[in-house]
């Protein structure tokens, strides 16, 4: 949701600004004269008529020095010639024709470097030929040759001084590189508050102080307090940062200007400097204001050499960041200016943004738990009609691990949805489409044989007992080998209710899960095939991360031998592994995933029957519902709670 950004005019009879503009002022009224346009398009044409007659060739006819030249000259039809160097040009007393040329008294030829001068002088002599040193084709008088060099230049100035007058001064156009770019928002009209953003209390508790302290600044300054001068929002993607900051502005009625740190770099050096500057500026003179600086990590990576990808040294990006440092010291108690930034790497953040008088203040805005999908889904359904069978409380339990951004997106992928069905109201059926949608990816027309399908069945079916048997695993919500997005078939599980904390049993369960489909392969065909790609991938990950991050490994200990950013790069702090170190992590992950896949193997044998049972059922109805499932499986329904909240993401099989 936006907040309308329009200046404000305290002159009634003023027209209102438009909305969304950062700046306001007085329309320029300068409008260029007529005499002006008159002489611009004079000078053009003066440019274009003399060019085209400065470029034109004279018509003259080439002819070989010998025997045509020698021949007319020995017969007296030369009349002059000019010479410079070996060329020579000149006139017939009467008009000639060479070749296919038209007659014409104008010709030109090139003498020889073995020919002998002497005699041809003398030849000329004996036949009264005037002969001439002159330069050839002396061209176009200087004042043309003046008027065609400098009258490009002089109309171009003309124009950037009419572009200049247009803006209004010489600063405005030579200086717009280092003017900021903000979007500046003021509080009028349907601005963004608190009551707008829901499922992260904590966030919204810790800055109703920075709320407070815009709104009355002398309660805090006559006791000495000093509110913070930056305030940080970290947490993953989507969870709402930039909203707050936003709510933030609401709620404490102030501007709020708003900005990428991306926007600061430029390719010319300075400009970056200057434009935090511009921004600072306007920020203190709309003072009490709200600056926002989105993704701060894109300039305020660390300085330390090989951290993060970022080299250090002198460049656009350190003297952006060395000025957003500086104007952040300048602030005094006084300055009713506070700068909000938001990232999802704080911990590749420079130290000496963290540092106190900078940004001291840090606030993580961490995924919403169950009631505050809850609220989410509230506040994002207000203006779409409901039917009386959705239950949002139900609709969040299913969906753990999303974040604000994934529940929007949920309830327009329903609305759309209902819309293409010509319903009135988005029903519960929407949104169980719109989900399995964005989480198990749309549906595909693909033709696959008998055979494929039968392994895909078994495929899906393995993964399912696993899920089902298995203590620790996520209850199987929706089983199905309709093809969506790259895979053939889905299984979907997610847990009853959000987790925190996972035992090593609970982390061992993904694991067996993920083998499922490829162990149910083996024991049904005795063969395995591509479309465990994606398993293998996932249970990988899962068993490095035990050895090496969760000390989950015996052999390892509580050690920690796995960066913890996913970049490869080890933080500051932590040692990188020796070789044998890491040998021995290699020999720890094959023997987690080879121990769950003989337990994983040994089950689907032990009960052959319920998966052979699954499987004819997900062929003779393409796609199981919960309960379905479990009946046909012949497996009873039992609590259990899930292994990871981000575990509903489809357990999926990739093309062959």
């Amino acid at each position: 949701m936006n907040v309308p950004g329009a200046d404000q005019r305290k002159d009634s009879g003023a027209p209102p600004a438009p909305r969304g503009s950062s700046r306001s002022g007085p329309p320029s009224r300068f409008r260029p004269s007529r005499t002006w346009i008159l002489f611009a398009l004079a000078l053009l044409a003066f440019n274009i008529y003399f060019g085209s007659r400065a470029t034109q060739p004279t018509a003259r006819v080439r002819v070989p020095y010998s025997p045509f030249f020698l021949q007319q000259v020995k017969a007296g039809h030369v009349q002059q010639i000019t010479s410079k160097g070996t060329a020579i040009q000149g006139t017939f007393t009467q008009k000639e024709k060479y070749g296919r040329s038209k007659p014409t008294k104008l010709f030109q030829t090139e003498i020889p470097a073995f020919a002998d001068n002497n005699a041809l002088s003398q030849l000329l002599q004996q036949k009264g030929v005037v002969v001439n040193a002159q330069p050839l084709d002396t061209g176009a008088p200087w004042w043309q040759n003046l008027l065609l060099g400098f009258g490009p230049t002089i109309l171009f100035i003309f124009l950037l001084f009419w572009l200049m007058r247009r803006a209004g001064n010489v600063q405005n156009v030579l200086g717009s590189f280092g003017r900021s770019r903000a979007r500046r928002y003021q509080p009028t009209g349907d601005r963004v508050t608190f009551a707008d953003v829901a499922g992260i209390e904590e966030a919204k508790a810790e800055l109703t102080e920075v709320v407070d302290f815009l709104r009355h600044p002398d309660k805090y300054q006559k006791l000495g307090g000093r509110i913070p001068h930056g305030v940080l929002l970290s947490g993953p993607p989507g969870t709402g940062k930039t909203l707050l900051a936003r709510a933030v502005a609401g709620e404490a009625d102030v501007p709020f200007f708003s900005m990428a740190a991306s926007e600061f770099v430029e390719a010319i050096v300075g400009v970056g400097a200057s434009r935090v500057r511009d921004l600072f500026k306007e920020a203190k003179e709309a003072a009490p204001a709200i600056v926002f600086i989105d993704e701060l990590d894109a300039i305020g990576r660390s300085r330390t050499s090989g951290v993060a990808g970022f080299s250090g040294g002198n460049d656009e990006r350190e003297q952006t960041l060395n000025q957003i440092l500086t104007e952040m010291d300048g602030f005094d108690s006084s300055t009713s200016v506070i700068v909000i930034g938001a990232t999802n790497r704080p911990d590749v953040l420079d130290q000496a943004l963290l540092r106190p008088g900078r940004f001291d203040r840090r606030v993580a805005v961490q995924p919403p738990d169950r009631g505050g999908r809850e609220a989410i889904l509230e506040v994002h359904t207000r203006k779409v009609p409901l039917g009386p069978d959705v239950d949002l409380r139900r609709i969040a339990a299913t969906t753990p691990g999303m974040v604000g951004a994934d529940l929007a997106n949920l309830v327009n992928e329903a609305a759309l949805l209902a819309a293409r069905r010509n319903h009135d109201a988005v029903a519960e059926a929407d949104f169980t489409d719109a989900l399995e949608r964005i989480v198990l990816g749309a549906e595909r027309q693909v033709m696959m044989t008998d055979a494929d399908r039968s392994r895909t069945a078994y495929h899906e079916a393995g993964h399912a007992i696993v899920g089902m048997l298995t203590e620790g695993a996520d209850p199987v919500r929706k089983v199905s080998i309709i093809p969506r997005g790259l895979a053939l078939g889905v299984t979907f599980a997610a847990p009853e209710s959000d987790r925190f904390n996972y035992r090593e049993p609970e982390v061992e369960a993904r694991i067996k899960v993920a083998l499922g489909g490829r162990a149910a392969e083996e024991v049904v065909y005795g063969e395995t095939s591509t479309g465990a790609e994606s398993d293998i991938q996932q249970l990988t990950e899962i068993a490095r991360q035990m050895v090496g991050r969760w000390g989950m490994s015996s052999a390892i200990g509580p050690v920690a031998v796995i960066p913890r950013d996913g970049t490869g790069q080890f933080l500051p702090g932590v040692a990188e592994v020796s070789p044998a170190t890491q040998k021995l992590v290699d020999d720890e992950v094959r023997r987690v995933v080879e121990e769950s896949h003989r337990q994983v193997v040994a089950l689907l044998e032990e009960n052959r029957s319920k998966l052979d049972s699954l499987a004819g059922a997900l062929l003779e109805h393409e796609t199981l519902d919960e309960d379905d499932a479990y009946a046909a499986a012949g497996v009873e329904r039992t609590a259990t709670a899930g292994a990871d909240a981000y575990s509903a993401a489809a357990r999926s099989r990739t093309d062959r």
